[in-house]
């Protein structure tokens, strides 16, 4: 504070900002970026990597944009580039958390049960268009695995019946799974 001739006036303060906002956050990186790109891609001599360490730097930093918690810098590119460049020192030190090429396909992914519980939904769907002779039929010859005549020992029906119902039901099934 100061004082001129008696009365004291206060200074005003310069309003600093605790964050930067998401969109200021990408117009400065959007700005930075072929610079940036440039450097990357003469650290690791392909563009390729130079691209993906671009992307994880954004990402990283766009978090803590869309968080409040990226403060603003004096220096935008400065402290990109070091970002940027520890994600790369980071994937030279724990070389396991990068790509490697091969020439094995990759082992079939587990969905998590999806596909299962999918066509068993799909053929309760089915089932239920069936008249109970033909359901019984399809599930006794189709899905258990019985013989027309054991079918149709287990229904107290004769072999060709069943097996009329199981051609009846299937021409059913085919006929909603085309239309």
């Amino acid at each position: 504070m100061e004082s001129h001739g008696g009365t004291c006036t206060r200074e005003p303060r310069e309003t600093v900002r605790e964050h930067i906002s998401p969109g200021e956050f990408d117009a400065s990186f959007t700005a930075d970026m072929p610079r940036l790109r440039r450097r990357l891609i003469a650290l690791t001599g392909n563009p390729h990597d130079a691209d993906d360490l671009l992307q994880e730097t954004y990402l990283r930093l766009s978090r803590r944009a869309r968080a409040r918690s990226l403060t603003p810098q004096q220096h935008p590119y400065a402290y990109t580039c070091t970002v940027a460049l520890n994600l790369l020192r980071d994937s030279w030190l724990h070389p396991s958390r990068r790509e490697r090429t091969t020439d094995r396909l990759p082992e079939a992914g587990w969905d998590g049960g999806l596909g299962t519980y999918e066509a068993s939904a799909t053929a309760l769907a089915l089932l239920s268009m069936l008249s109970p002779k033909e359901a019984a039929a399809v599930i006794l010859v189709d899905l258990e695995g019985l013989t027309h005549d054991t079918a149709g020992e287990r229904l107290g029906a004769h072999r060709g019946t069943v097996q009329r119902n199981r051609m009846r039901a299937l021409a059913k099934m085919r006929a909603a799974l085309a239309g």
